[in-house]
């Protein structure tokens, strides 16, 4: 008899993100996740990373009624699972204790059983309170070593199964309360031979009978083999998807996995038709989204700069609506020396933001002109201990951007609770303090916020105008039903880029120039005493901290941007006074763009 390999379907999570930057609705795939309930699945990746964020920030949707949603669709019998950053839970920065708990308390309440629980820089002490913390409210600990092949030629005494070894035991010394060990590669580019060794040596160092699970995806190409000698090696658990969100950027696809097996010894003992009418229905149900070229396909370069699957199309998809994906080839190309730099951190949330954060700011700033505050916190030590010391001549150039100093402590116990913070901030606004309102503004900042009053906006990757965010419009654009449709593309041909507009049948198009600054039809020039503090990237303005008339000193904070799902400080380069503010809260801007005239 074959044995049977069990998997986890990351479809509803991993899947989304790794497509459509997880940015799809939850009226549409309810059908399709029915329909994979129809087929015998029962084991789901629900929800948690991105999943959280997207569902606010781009579907004017609550993650947790999604959570609800899913569970009840789901049944109760049904093993749901959710990712987890470590200290920053599900958000991208570090979280206190208090939302710590207040995390694992909301998703057992909202129908999760099991949290993967990783830390980017395998700094275990992170893992250690947030592991507590799901287990004392009933749920499992997916406790994660996060994994990754180094670029080619890189120094470093990280990242293969003597490591990953070193990382088992600190968990087994720290005491950290698990059900399951899991191993988290977000960006496959881990050799599968190091996968099994590490796998065999970790059977000797856990308990007996410890359930070992693998995550990997298909972005470099390697991932069928990496799975296979993770089964070879004795794994218990791998994860897959189903089409159209699986193989390129995703999990392996649940029936190139099963033919990969085919007259082994092992065998996923499904049914197969069953499996392919759930495939054909999910693809139904999103049929109207547009999966960008990236997604659907695996990269040799991956193995040189090692972006993950699930970070990648979130990435482009941000830069196509910013218009500078021209640009994307580069930044990928510059995300191998950042990794280098940055003290091979593996490339998983929220340090793949870091990479690429930093990496965009090296193409279009200059190489090392600015410090992404991230990228700058990580090679300092607020995130905690990165896996080999940071290059000592970037550690000093980020502490003097930043104006903080290194920090070789503890990040947990560094901050201060968020409970009161974040009540206090809800009671300003004339919102209820639940629990639920409390942790959506403590994880999500400004925008949880304006979810919560009601200003949350829709953008997901549709084509056609069944959208939400469509039929909001719809009110506003009665009057214009009787004119043609018109519509803009951005396109590259032979190298260069284009707006195309489709109207009534006629086409145009121009040019699109490379400086993304705005026109001077549009932007008010500085006076010849004025100096302009512009955009470091393209984003939205989440908050602006002066006024006009307002006097600043040199690295004063001026606005807070959202770019790249990460809050970036913008801050004066000299001392003067605020002239005029050329921008609005909540509007987007691009790089380059002048957000404030200073008077010296």
């Amino acid at each position: 008899m074959k044995k049977r390999i069990p998997f986890m379907d990351t479809t509803f999570r991993d899947g989304f993100q790794s497509c459509f930057g997880a940015r799809v609705l939850t009226e549409d795939f309810l059908p399709a996740l029915q329909s994979s309930v129809d087929a015998g699945l029962s084991y789901f990746e629900a929800g948690g990373g991105a999943r959280f964020q997207a569902p606010l920030f781009y579907c004017n949707e609550s993650p947790f009624e999604m959570m609800d949603a899913f569970r009840h669709t789901a049944g109760t019998d049904a093993e749901l699972q959710t990712l987890a950053r470590g200290i920053s839970v599900v958000a991208l920065e570090q979280q206190p204790k208090d939302i710590i708990d207040l995390h694992a308390k909301l998703f057992k309440k909202h129908g999760i059983t099991t949290i993967r629980n990783f830390d980017a820089l395998n700094d275990m002490r992170n893992l250690k309170y947030s592991g507590e913390c799901i287990v004392k409210h009933g749920l499992k600990h997916q406790v994660t070593v996060s994994i990754m092949g180094i670029p080619p030629g890189t120094q470093g005494d990280a990242h293969h199964t003597d490591y990953y070894l070193k990382v088992i035991r600190e968990i087994l010394d720290l005491g950290i309360p698990f059900d399951v060990v899991a191993f988290k590669d977000a960006a496959g580019t881990t050799p599968p031979r190091t996968i099994y060794d590490t796998i065999k040596q970790a059977r000797k160092l856990l308990p007996e009978k410890t359930t070992l699970h693998l995550h990997t995806h298909d972005s470099a190409g390697i991932a069928v083999a990496q799975n296979l000698a993770a089964i070879e090696a004795g794994v218990d658990f791998i994860d897959l998807s189903k089409s159209p969100c699986s193989g390129g950027t995703c999990q392996v696809d649940i029936f190139v996995m099963r033919h990969a097996l085919r007259d082994s010894e092992y065998d996923l003992d499904i049914d197969a038709d069953k499996i392919l009418k759930a495939s054909r229905d999910l693809e139904k149900a999103l049929k109207d989204y547009t999966i960008p070229a990236e997604a659907r396909s695996s990269s040799h370069l991956i193995q040189f700069s090692p972006m993950p699957g699930g970070a990648l199309t979130a990435n482009t998809l941000m830069m196509r609506e910013n218009k500078t994906i021209d640009r994307f080839p580069e930044v990928i190309k510059a995300m191998s020396e950042v990794v280098k730099k940055g003290g091979l951190g593996a490339s998983v949330t929220p340090v793949s933001q870091f990479y690429f954060q930093q990496a965009y700011l090296n193409v279009m700033q200059g190489s090392w002109k600015k410090i992404a505050k991230g990228y700058g916190d990580m090679v300092l030590g607020y995130f905690g201990k990165t896996p080999v010391a940071p290059d000592p001549d970037l550690v000093k150039l980020a502490s003097e951007q930043l104006g903080k100093p290194p920090f070789e402590g503890d990040p947990i116990e560094s901050l201060e609770d968020g409970i009161p913070k974040a009540s206090k901030l809800l009671n300003d606004n004339h919102l209820p303090t639940t629990e639920e309102n409390i942790f959506i503004v403590a994880a999500c900042g400004q925008k949880g916020l304006d979810f919560l009053l009601g200003k949350g906006q829709v953008s997901v990757p549709k084509t056609q105008d069944s959208s939400k965010a469509q039929k909001q419009e719809v009110q506003e654009v009665k009057a214009a039903t009787a004119t043609p449709a018109k519509r803009s593309y951005t396109v590259q041909v032979d190298g260069k880029t284009y707006d195309v507009v489709v109207e009534a049948g006629k086409v145009s198009s121009s040019p699109q120039t490379h400086d993304s600054k705005p026109t001077q039809a549009t932007t008010p020039q500085p006076t010849t005493d004025s100096f302009t503090i512009a955009a470091p990237m393209p984003g939205s303005v989440e908050k602006i901290c002066v006024q006009a008339g307002s006097a600043v000193q040199a690295n004063d904070l001026i606005l807070v941007m959202e770019a790249m799902k990460m809050q970036n400080e913008v801050r004066s380069p000299q001392a003067g006074t605020v002239d005029k503010i050329l921008v609005e809260t909540g509007k987007s801007v691009t790089a380059g763009q002048p957000l404030v005239l200073l008077k010296p």
